[in-house]
C-alpha cells in the first residue's frame, strides 16, 4: 500500500508537469498544438505507470522512459562536434522528440532520481530549459559553423558550379529587370485597347510596385524556411503563369491584378538570388561576384527595351474574335517579357538547395552531398579530377522547433491548416528578430539608407521620362500653326491634319474623307453641308461649333469631342468604336521612348564593372557612400536639363553613378545578417525599397512642368543622408559569411 502511494503521487506529479508543458506549448506554437499535447501527455502518463509498475523492484530508476516509450532517453546531451542528418538517420539524439511530433520546447539533461518525484522534477527540467542559454549554445555553433564553411569554401574552388549557378540565377534577377519595364513599354498602346483614364494608367504604372513589395517580403521570409531554391521556383512559377494570363486578358481590372500578382511573384526575386548566390561564394569572391551578378538587371532592362522597339510599333501584328477580344501587337510583347522567368524557372530545377540552408536546418547527408558536387565539379573543370573532398563531418545548428505532425488521424486538410499556421508563427518570429537587440540598430540603419537610395533613384528615373515627354510637349507646341476666319468651300480634305488650331473658319460643302486628325482644334467656327467619312483622331475636338446638314459616316468623331457645339440637321451613321484619349504619341515618339530607356540601361554598364572590380578591394562602405555623395552631386546638374538631348545625357549619368550604391548595398545586406534570417532580412528591406519607390514616384512626378527645383531637393537631400548614415554601418569585408 506505501509502495501504490508512491507510484499514484508520483504519477499526479507527472501529469501536473506534463500540463505545464501543454500550456507553454499553446503560447509558443498555438492553441491546436497545445490541444495535442494534453492527449498526447494523457496517453503517455498511462503507459509511464504501467512502466513504473513493472520496475518497481529497481530502486536505482535512472531517468525517464527510454525511446520505445515515446519519449526522451536519459543520455546525457551529445557533443555535436560531428553533424548527422534528419534525412537519413532520424533525428540528432540533441534534437530527440516524444511520440515523434514535438520538438518546441528543449530538454535538458536529467540525472538519476529514486523516487517517482524526481523523475517529475527531471522532466519539468528538461523542459524549461533556459531558452536563452538553448540560444546562446545555437549562436555558437553557427558561429563555428560559419568558420568551417568558409573552409569547405576554399576547398571547393571557384569554377564552373559557380558559374553555372550565376547564369541561372541571372535570368531570375534578369526577369525583374524585365517587370520593371513592361507596363511603362504597354501604357500608350493598352490605353487604346482599355479605354484607361489618367488614374487608371497611374494606378497601372505603380500597382506592380506595390506587388513587388508584397512578394519581397513574403518570399524572403519563406525562403528562410522552406529553403532558397523551393522558394524562388515558387515565386518565379507565379510570375509567370500571372505575366502570361495578363497578355490575354481583355479588361482594365484583370489586366491590373495580373499585373499585382505577376509583381508578387517576382518580388522574390532579388532577396533570394543575392543570398542564394552568396552560399555558395568564398569571402575573396563574395563581393566582387556578387556585382557581376548585379548585370542582369541591367540586361532585362536592354532586353525589354528591343522586345517593344521591335514589337510594339507594329500595330498590325494583331488578331481579333468579332468586336470583343483583340491581341494587338502589345500583347505579344507582355508574352514575349515572360520568357526570362520561364527560362529561369527550367535552369533552376537542374541546380541543388543551398548546403548553408541544410546545415542551419541540421541536415548534414544532403549538405554535403551538395558540397561535394561543387568540388568534384569544380575540379574535373580545371584538370583534377583525382582530387578527392577530404570534408568528412561538417558542424550542424541544433534545431529550436519544427513543423507539427498531428499523425494518420486527422483530416488532410486540418493537416495542411496547421502546418500553414505554424509556419507563419515561424516566419513572423524569425522576422521579429530581425529588430531583436543584437540586431536592431543594424536595421534601423539599413532601413534609413534602402528608403533615401530607393526614394531618390527611382523618383528620378520615372521623374526624367516625364520631363523629356514634358519637353516634347512644349517643342510640339511650339510649332502649332494658327488659322484665323479662314472660308473655305468644295475642298477634299484627304491627308493628315496636325497641330492646327482653327478660329472662326467657315466650311462649306468641304469633304473629310480617309484621314488623321492629331491634335486638331476647331474654336467658333461653321460647317455647313459638309461630309465626314473614315475620321481617326486623337487630341482634337470642335468647341463652340455650328454644324449645318453636315453627315458623319464611320468617324470616331463623338459627340464628347464636340464641346458646347450646336448640330442643326446632322446625322452620325456607323461610328467607330474606341476611346476618348488625351495623347496618343506617333510611332516616332513611341520609338524615342524605348531608345531612351534602352540608353538610360545601358549607361549603367560602366558603373556595375567598375563596382565588381573596386568591391572587395575599397570595401562596401566606400563604395555606398561614395557613390551616393557623387550621385548627390550629379542630381545639381538637373538644373541646366533644358532639352530633350541634356536630359537624356542627365539620365544616364545618374544612372551609371547609382548603379554602384546599389550593388554595394545588395553584398551588405547579404553579409550583416546571419544564414538563418539573411532573405527574411533581405526581403523586408526591399519591401521598404519599393514602398519608397511608389512614393518617390508619385512625389516626384507632380512636379514635372511645375519646378526641377523640389526634385532636385528631395533626391539630392536623400541621397546626402543616406551617403551619410551608409558610414555609419559595419564594415564586411573579409568577413566570412555569419
Amino acid at each position: 500500500m506505501e509502495d501504490d502511494g508512491r507510484y499514484r503521487d508520483g504519477r499526479q506529479d507527472f501529469i501536473r508537469g506534463a500540463k505545464d508543458i501543454a500550456k507553454v506549448a499553446k503560447k509558443q506554437v498555438g492553441k491546436k498544438v497545445g490541444r495535442g499535447m494534453d492527449k498526447m501527455t494523457d496517453e503517455y502518463t498511462k503507459r509511464s505507470y504501467k512502466r513504473f509498475e513493472e520496475e518497481d523492484d529497481d530502486e536505482d530508476y535512472a531517468g525517464v522512459p527510454g525511446n520505445d516509450g515515446g519519449y526522451y532517453r536519459n543520455d546525457s546531451r551529445a557533443n555535436d562536434d560531428e553533424g548527422h542528418s534528419d534525412s537519413t538517420e532520424g533525428h540528432d539524439e540533441d534534437d530527440e522528440i516524444y511520440e515523434g511530433e514535438y520538438q518546441g520546447i528543449p530538454r535538458a539533461d536529467s540525472g538519476k532520481a529514486g523516487s517517482i518525484d524526481g523523475v517529475a522534477a527531471a522532466a519539468q527540467a528538461q523542459q524549461f530549459r533556459d531558452l536563452s542559454a538553448y540560444e546562446g549554445e545555437r549562436r555558437k555553433d553557427q558561429e563555428e559553423l560559419a568558420q568551417q564553411y568558409e573552409t569547405i569554401l576554399q576547398e571547393c574552388g571557384h569554377g564552373k558550379f559557380q558559374w553555372t549557378l550565376y547564369f541561372v540565377l541571372g535570368l531570375a534577377l534578369m526577369a525583374d529587370g524585365v517587370e520593371i519595364f513592361v507596363v511603362g513599354f504597354v501604357l500608350p498602346s493598352a490605353e487604346k485597347d482599355m479605354c484607361l483614364s489618367e488614374p487608371n494608367k497611374g494606378m497601372l504604372g505603380l500597382i506592380v510596385y506595390l506587388g513587388m513589395m508584397v512578394g519581397a517580403f513574403v518570399w524572403g521570409g519563406l525562403a528562410d524556411r522552406i529553403g532558397r531554391r523551393q522558394t524562388l521556383l515558387i515565386s518565379l512559377s507565379i510570375n509567370s503563369v500571372f505575366a502570361f494570363f495578363s497578355s490575354f486578358v481583355q479588361g482594365y481590372v484583370s489586366f491590373l491584378f495580373c499585373r499585382l500578382a505577376s509583381g508578387v511573384g517576382i518580388g522574390g526575386s532579388i532577396p533570394i538570388v543575392f543570398s542564394y548566390y552568396s552560399e555558395f561564394l568564398a569571402q575573396e569572391k563574395r563581393g566582387e561576384h556578387l556585382s557581376w551578378l548585379c548585370m542582369f538587371w541591367m540586361i532585362g532592362g536592354i532586353y525589354a527595351s528591343a522586345m517593344a522597339w521591335a514589337i510594339i510599333p507594329h500595330y498590325g501584328w494583331s488578331f481579333q474574335m468579332g468586336s470583343a477580344y483583340q491581341f494587338h501587337s502589345w500583347r505579344v510583347f507582355v508574352l514575349v517579357c515572360a520568357f526570362p522567368s520561364v527560362a529561369a524557372i527550367s535552369a533552376l530545377t537542374t541546380m541543388p538547395e543551398s548546403p548553408r540552408f541544410y546545415l542551419e536546418n541540421g541536415k548534414h547527408d544532403e549538405a554535403w552531398m551538395i558540397l561535394k558536387q561543387v568540388h568534384d565539379t569544380n575540379m574535373r573543370a580545371k584538370g583534377y579530377p583525382e582530387r578527392v573532398f577530404s570534408v568528412t563531418t561538417i558542424k550542424t545548428v541544433k534545431q529550436m522547433d519544427e513543423l507539427v505532425n498531428l499523425g494518420d488521424g486527422a483530416a488532410w486538410h486540418e493537416k495542411w491548416r496547421i502546418k500553414l499556421t505554424s509556419l507563419f508563427h515561424q516566419v513572423w518570429s524569425n522576422f521579429q528578430t530581425v529588430f531583436s537587440p543584437e540586431y536592431r540598430r543594424t536595421t534601423y540603419m539599413m532601413m534609413a539608407v534602402w528608403f533615401s537610395m530607393s526614394f531618390s533613384y527611382y523618383g528620378l528615373t520615372v521623374w526624367f521620362p516625364d520631363m523629356i515627354k514634358y519637353l516634347q510637349k512644349q517643342e510640339y507646341s511650339s510649332r502649332t500653326k494658327v488659322f484665323v476666319k479662314e472660308k473655305v468651300e468644295h475642298v477634299t480634305f484627304n491627308f493628315t491634319l496636325e497641330n492646327q488650331v482653327h478660329r472662326q473658319g467657315e466650311y462649306f460643302n468641304d469633304k473629310f474623307m480617309n484621314l488623321k486628325m492629331r491634335s486638331m482644334v476647331f474654336e467658333d467656327s461653321l460647317f455647313e453641308e459638309c461630309y465626314f467619312e473614315d475620321i481617326t483622331s486623337s487630341n482634337t475636338f470642335f468647341k463652340n461649333c455650328t454644324f449645318i446638314a453636315t453627315l458623319f459616316y464611320n468617324t470616331d468623331l463623338f459627340k464628347y469631342r464636340l464641346v458646347n457645339s450646336r448640330l442643326i440637321n446632322s446625322t452620325f451613321l456607323h461610328n467607330k468604336e474606341g476611346c476618348l484619349l488625351s495623347d496618343v504619341s506617333d510611332e516616332n515618339n513611341a520609338y524615342m521612348v524605348y531608345f531612351v530607356s534602352f540608353l538610360g540601361t545601358l549607361a549603367v554598364l560602366p558603373g556595375n564593372i567598375v563596382s565588381a572590380l573596386l568591391m572587395d578591394k575599397i570595401g562596401r562602405l566606400r563604395m555606398l557612400a561614395g557613390s551616393s555623395v557623387i550621385s548627390c552631386i550629379s542630381c545639381f546638374f538637373l538644373s541646366f536639363g533644358n532639352s530633350e538631348s541634356a536630359m537624356i545625357a542627365l539620365l544616364c549619368l545618374f544612372g551609371g553613378i547609382s548603379i554602384a550604391s546599389w550593388n554595394a548595398l545588395d553584398v551588405l545586406t547579404v553579409e550583416l545578417y546571419p544564414s538563418d534570417k539573411r532573405t527574411t532580412a533581405f526581403g523586408f528591406l526591399n519591401a521598404l525599397c519599393k514602398l519608397a519607390a511608389v512614393l518617390g514616384i508619385s512625389i516626384f512626378t507632380s512636379f514635372v512642368g511645375i519646378t526641377k527645383a523640389v526634385p532636385i531637393l528631395f533626391a539630392s537631400g536623400a541621397l546626402a543622408a543616406g551617403s551619410f548614415l551608409a558610414l555609419k554601418l559595419p564594415e564586411t569585408r573579409g568577413q566570412v559569411l555569419q
